[in-house]
């Protein structure tokens, strides 16, 4: 299979899934829940970063568009209308990029997907602890280890590869010259994924092994998290979530 197919067939699952949320509203309201908790857990577990850390807007970046809560529709749809323009478009290494963020996107979605499945009939949770409890049962109810890490594996090689396309000469003027293109031919969102992930790679390239450092930590992070979800009691879990919860 092509990248081209290979994108569009991504996407089409993820609609797919959307489709099948839309028409059991409950399910949707799960699976919405999952995904903000998701990324409440993300911004306290880099609260230290985010609030003025080294590795601030790298973190930013990776809360907005890979562990967010928000609706990448659009996003979505523009990644597939030019998914067959896509080699044409751009270096070899910027379709590899799209094929593996389109992906992960598919890959997450089923994976909240069938945590809001369990998460429906669990109840709706009021507290911290509460919410915390329900979503290490839920996640352990859920399983698939290997799907969580090779989830990790594909965000740690999506940062590798943003930061390897800072390097290619003359991307980030053909990056610029393609915005008011891109706009009209109502690509902004794909654009702006661009734009911001080229810019903040670049930044961090400028530390000294700025990207190295932020990556490793990352990966220990997420890392710690799985490694404690899937194998730690569940008292310990739950009070480790909770905290996280509860960071500012």
């Amino acid at each position: 299979m092509n990248k081209a197919d290979a994108i569009r067939e991504a996407f089409a699952s993820v609609a797919g899934l959307r489709v099948q949320a839309a028409a059991q509203p409950a399910l949707g309201q799960a699976i919405v829940d999952v995904k903000a908790l998701q990324a409440e857990r993300f911004a306290g577990t880099y609260a230290d970063e985010l609030n003025g850390g080294r590795f601030e807007a790298a973190s930013r970046f990776f809360l907005t568009e890979l562990y967010s809560a928000q609706d990448y529709t659009r996003r979505d749809a523009q990644f597939t209308r030019i998914a067959g323009a896509i080699n044409k478009l751009f270096p070899e290494k910027v379709s590899s990029l799209a094929l593996a963020l389109a992906q992960l996107h598919a890959l997450t979605e089923d994976l909240d997907s069938a945590m809001g499945q369990t998460w429906r009939k669990a109840g709706k949770p009021e507290t911290v602890a509460q919410r915390a409890r329900q979503y290490v049962q839920v996640w352990r109810r859920t399983g698939r280890e290997s799907d969580r890490r090779h989830q990790l594996t594909t965000v740690l090689g999506i940062g590798e590869e943003l930061a390897r396309l800072t390097r290619l000469r003359g991307l980030r003027t053909m990056l610029r010259m393609m915005r008011g293109p891109a706009s009209a031919a109502g690509l902004a969102d794909l654009q702006h994924f661009m734009e911001t992930g080229f810019d903040t790679f670049a930044d961090l390239g400028k530390q000294p092994g700025g990207t190295e450092a932020f990556l490793r930590q990352i990966e220990a992070r997420e890392t710690a998290l799985l490694n404690m979800l899937f194998g730690a009691d569940l008292v310990t879990c739950e009070t480790t979530l909770a905290q996280t919860l509860g960071k500012p």
